[in-house]
């Protein structure tokens, strides 16, 4: 097709022409008032001029025209999978392929999943990106086939043309879900914490009024519990231990529901301590003392209690009882009655004195093995006939002394058992150059097959850092009182806070420093699988998915008695992972998946955006609507149809330019009307 316009070059500038305009037009007006016969003629003449210098021509267009386009957004997301909503969609799209074709209509596809961070369906902006690939003056309609559940409303484009909406879904459809309502990130351990939520139906769902529910904490035995439906609900959890705890929540999937995935609910509480109560009791003052002071006072978690002995009972000093102003050694209190609130007693350069009689040091001994933690710094005294190791105490300590006290300089090492133990893994990197600093005093033990742990060795390749677990309870001997050596910078010191740092928290469970564990973690849909072990040689990790799949992981060594791995995970939630004596437990997914919040179809969501434009929203349970053409401005959509504006979109092939007024006829024709006029007015005047 073909279409004409009337275009203007000016050989001026508009404005200009039309001052010019103006001045011709006041100077005709004049004549006119003067009573001029030749003024109409001297008007065409100036009409003449104005319109050569402003240069008009007759535009032809060749034109083709482009077809009209018609956009689709297709949801692909999880909750389009359920129930047979993939099978509609899949039969709405062919449909709406054959209508577009038959009307001459260009279809263009976009599908979307689930957006990435548990964001939900992207729909808005999968059809903002949509439009910008293509020219909007052809865009004549569009078409979102979904289930109406759209986040990201506040997305919307300014949209061309009639946006419909294609619901998937069945009226019937009902679902029930867990929804979360808060849930605490950290919870003290052996505290009750409450994890509040609600259990509700959604849709066409049947009259129910209580469900089963079931709880459980890192995959353990869940608890039964019958709960309402539709009503807020506080359930109690108490942790166990340290760390990431997973609780799983779940209840049963009921006959016809539309899904299970948000029938479950997994929460990973960090459990962690409210204060660690430490005893250290001090044989007699020495440099070292200061140190484990510093140590403990520095952690504002750690309620210390220190005790010096100053003045034992042998000392004579003829001083009366009555007035020292030394403070009692409360014994009775501390390690009869008071014991078990003690997460860690310390021993440093402790010796038998009559102090603490043999009762007492059984106490702690038992206190140990119901689940304790004793660690001993021994000096000197470790090695005479006063030494701990002669009390019931020693029953449990890793080494036993024997009685050679080793005066001689030394670097501590780190043994081959310690470089794959947390609590001394990597010292090496803390050394300043020249390496640790030496040490000058060390007490020699003897540590009885499988008795302990050496982790750091000394003068003469002797144990100097033992560590041991009996029965419920941790200890650790050091063999030495120097370590403050490292402290005061003595040949360069050494990580001497770092090692009693590690040593202190290892003793009270932290479970970052546990030589035998297995965690993971999960960043959206990756799990970060970590192993600590003292054992060497390959290692593989089993996984059990949430549907009771099993993978086999393979391990890679990255420091030794350190393995680590990574796996995608298929779906969301509960995974078991076990690895030799190991077990570990990892929640996939977020708390309440977006996607799942509400799985029943409706398009009240889109309303906001569908109705200022006429579009409409029809259930594909009813059948696939045809199209129709519509002017803008009027209703698009109707019973059984949708419909889309004509746009006319077109492309110039071909222009051509014809001059109406050649600048050099105008110019003649105002010069031959400019003299008719003077001829007029010469003949009134002869008249």
């Amino acid at each position: 097709m073909s279409a004409a316009s009337l275009i203007f070059a000016p050989l001026f500038p508009w404005p200009v022409l039309w001052a010019a305009a103006g001045v011709i037009a006041f100077l005709i007006a004049l004549g006119a008032w003067r009573g001029l016969k030749g003024w109409p003629l001297r008007a065409l003449g100036a009409l003449a001029l104005l319109v050569a210098l402003a240069g008009p021509s007759l535009q032809t267009e060749e034109r083709a025209p482009l077809g009209d386009i018609l956009l689709a957004v297709v949801d692909e997301s999880a909750s389009q999978g359920l129930s047979d909503r993939a099978a509609q969609t899949e039969a709405a799209l062919a449909a709406l392929e054959r209508e577009a074709a038959g009307k001459g209509l260009d279809l263009r596809v976009t599908r979307l999943g689930d957006g990435e961070d548990d964001r939900g369906t992207l729909a808005m902006t999968a059809l903002s990106e949509a439009l910008a690939d293509v020219p909007r003056d052809r865009v004549a309609g569009m078409v979102l086939i979904s289930d109406g559940q759209v986040h990201d409303l506040e997305a919307a484009p300014d949209l061309p043309a009639p946006l419909h909406l294609l619901q998937t879904g069945r009226e019937a459809d009902w679902d029930r879900r867990i929804a979360l309502t808060t849930a605490p990130a950290f919870a003290i351990i052996g505290e009750e914490q409450i994890i509040q939520l609600r259990v509700e139906d959604l849709g066409a769902a049947p009259d129910a009024t209580t469900v089963r529910m079931e709880i459980s904490v890192d995959g353990d035995t869940p608890s039964v519990h019958e709960v309402p439906v539709g009503r807020d609900l506080g359930l109690p959890i108490t942790l166990s231990h340290g760390g990431p705890n997973v609780v799983q929540v779940t209840t049963p999937m009921a006959e016809g529901e539309l899904t299970d995935r948000n029938n479950t609910v997994v929460v990973s509480v960090n459990g962690v301590r409210d204060r660690l109560s430490v005893l250290l009791v001090t044989g007699l003052p020495h440099p070292g003392t200061r140190t484990w002071r510093n140590l403990l006072k520095s952690d504002s978690a750690v309620d210390l209690v220190h005790f010096t002995i100053l003045r034992p009972p042998d000392k004579q000093d003829g001083v009366p009882v009555t007035e020292l102003s030394l403070i009692a050694f409360p014994t009775q209190e501390l390690f009869m009655e008071k014991i078990d609130e003690f997460d860690l007693i310390i021993f440093d350069r402790y010796m038998l004195r009559g102090i603490l009689p043999a009762s007492y040091l059984g106490s702690v001994r038992d206190y140990v093995r119901r689940g304790g933690a004793v660690l001993v710094a021994a000096g000197p005294d470790y090695a005479s006939v006063e030494s701990l190791a002669r009390s019931p105490l020693g029953e449990v300590l890793p080494g036993l002394p024997t009685s050679r006290l080793i005066d001689a300089p030394y670097s501590p090492a780190v043994t081959e058992l310690g470089a794959r133990h947390p609590v001394t893994r990597g010292l090496e990197a803390f050394a300043p150059e020249g390496g640790w600093g030496r040490w000058m005093r060390q007490v020699e033990v003897d540590v009885p097959q499988g008795n302990g742990m050496v982790v750091m060795s000394g003068a003469d390749d002797a144990p100097l850092l033992m560590l041991d677990r009996v029965e419920a309870g941790r200890v650790a001997l050091l063999a030495s009182d120097h370590a403050w050596l490292w402290s005061r910078g003595f040949e360069g010191g050494g990580p001497q806070l770092e090692l009693l740092r590690r040593l202190a928290h290892w003793m009270m469970r932290e479970p970052e420093l546990e030589e035998e564990a297995l965690t993971a973690t999960a960043q959206g849909a990756t799990i970060a699988i970590t192993r600590r072990t003292l054992g060497t040689g390959a290692r593989d990790v089993l996984v059990t998915g949430p549907d009771g799949s099993e993978t086999i992981v393979p391990l890679r060594e990255d420091a030794p008695g350190l393995y680590r791995a990574e796996m995608d995970a298929p779906a969301m939630g509960l995974y078991r992972l076990s690895e030799g004596d190991a077990e570990a437990v990892v929640g996939v997914g977020p708390a309440s998946p977006k996607e799942f919040e509400n799985t029943i179809a409706s398009a009240s969501v889109l309303d906001p955006v569908i109705a200022p434009m006429g579009g409409g929203a029809l259930a594909l349970e009813d059948g696939v609507p045809g199209l129709r053409a519509v002017r803008p401005g009027r209703a698009a959509s109707g019973r059984g149809w949708i419909g889309y504006t004509p746009r006319d979109a077109y492309v110039v092939e071909a222009l051509s330019i014809t001059p109406l007024a050649p600048a050099w006829l105008m110019l003649l024709i105002a010069a031959g009307l400019a003299v008719l006029g003077w001829l007029v007015e010469g003949r009134r005047r002869r008249a």
